[in-house]
C-alpha cells in the first residue's frame, strides 16, 4: 500500500476495489495522520480531545436516531462518523505520547475475551442473568487491579448520561446483586408513595413561599421528592421492559404534533392563538387529540 503521507497517494487508492477490513482500517488511520500533519488540514490539526468531545456525543445520538428511524443507510454513515472519532482521538493521544490506535484495539480485544469466559474459556452459564452476574464479578476484579480503583459497581457509569438513562443503568447494576423489587406491582405502590410525599413537599414549598419563611429548605426538599418520583418511574419502566427515555421522547413528539396542529388550526380560522384563553386553547387541544 502506498504511503498516505504523500500528496499523490489518494489518487492511486482503489477503496471500492477491496473488502479487506485491515487494509481499509489502515487507510483510515493513515488519512487521519495526514490530516493532522504539518501539510494536512489546519482545522483537524488545531483540535484537541476537549474541543471535539461534543462531536463524539453528537455522532452517537445521530446513530441512535438512525436506529430509531430504521434508517440503515443513515446508520452506515453514522457508524463511520463514530469510527472517525475513535481514530481522531487515538491519533491525538499518539501525538501526545499517551497511547495509539493499536493499544485501543488490544484493550478492547482483551476486555471482550476476559469478560466472556463462557465463550472463550471453560465457564458454564445457564442464561443471560448469570452472564450479567459473572460480568459484574469480573468488572469488580478489574476495578481492584486498577491503581486507586474503587470497589463501587457504579464507578464507570458516565455521569454525563441523560438522567433517565443514568437512573436505568444504576438500577440495572443494583439488580444484578438482587437489590431490586420483586415485581412491577411493588414498584407501582412505591410510585403512589412517592407521589404522596411529593404532594406534601409541594404544599410545604407553597406555604414557605407565600410566608417567605423556610423557602431555602423547602425548595431542596421539593426538588428531592421530584427526583425520587422520576427515579421510581424509571424503575417501573425497567420492570416492564419499557425504555423510559424512549417513552418520554414519544410523548415529546406527540406533544409537538398536537401543538403544531393547534397553531395551524388557529391560523386557518383566523384566530390569534396567543390571545386565546386557557379554556379556548384547551378545546383546540382536545380537538388535536381527536384528529391525531
Amino acid at each position: 500500500m502506498k504511503n498516505l503521507e504523500k500528496d499523490t497517494l489518494l489518487q492511486d487508492i482503489d477503496i471500492e476495489g477491496t473488502n479487506d477490513t485491515g487494509v481499509l482500517f489502515t487507510i483510515l488511520v493513515k488519512i487521519m495522520a495526514r490530516l493532522r500533519s504539518e501539510n494536512g488540514c489546519i482545522w483537524d490539526r488545531d483540535q484537541t480531545h476537549s474541543s471535539i468531545k461534543r462531536n463524539l456525543l453528537e455522532e452517537a445520538y445521530e446513530a441512535a436516531q438512525a436506529i430509531e428511524d430504521e434508517n440503515f443507510e443513515g446508520l452506515k454513515e453514522e457508524m463511520g462518523d463514530i469510527l472517525l472519532q475513535v481514530v481522531f482521538h487515538s491519533r491525538m493521544a499518539y501525538e501526545a505520547g499517551n497511547f495509539d490506535i493499536n493499544e485501543v484495539l488490544k484493550s478492547i480485544i482483551h476486555k471482550l475475551i476476559r469478560r466472556h469466559p463462557h465463550v472463550f474459556g471453560t465457564v458454564s452459564v445457564s442464561g443471560s442473568r448469570e452472564i450479567l452476574s459473572n460480568w459484574e464479578d469480573i468488572k469488580k476484579q478489574e476495578r481492584k487491579k486498577k491503581p486507586g480503583g474503587a470497589n463501587s459497581v457504579f464507578e464507570n457509569i458516565p455521569a454525563i448520561l441523560p438522567a433517565l438513562h443514568l437512573a436505568y443503568e444504576i438500577q440495572t447494576r443494583a439488580s444484578r446483586f438482587d437489590f431490586d423489587w420483586d415485581d412491577p406491582d411493588a414498584v407501582i405502590e412505591k410510585i403512589h408513595e412517592e407521589s404522596f410525599e411529593l404532594d406534601a413537599a409541594y404544599k410545604n414549598y407553597s406555604l414557605s413561599k407565600s410566608s417567605g419563611k423556610g423557602i431555602k429548605n423547602a425548595l431542596p426538599e421539593f426538588e428531592a421528592e421530584i427526583g425520587d418520583l422520576l427515579f421510581t418511574i424509571v424503575n417501573f419502566c425497567r420492570h416492564l421492559d419499557i425504555d423510559s427515555e424512549q417513552a418520554l421522547k414519544n410523548t415529546c413528539r406527540k406533544f409537538i404534533k398536537r401543538f403544531d396542529f393547534m397553531q395551524e388550526y388557529s391560523g386557518k380560522h383566523g384566530i390569534d392563538f396567543k390571545s386565546l384563553s386557557p379554556e379556548e386553547k384547551d378545546k383546540i387541544w382536545e380537538l388535536a387529540k381527536k384528529e391525531l
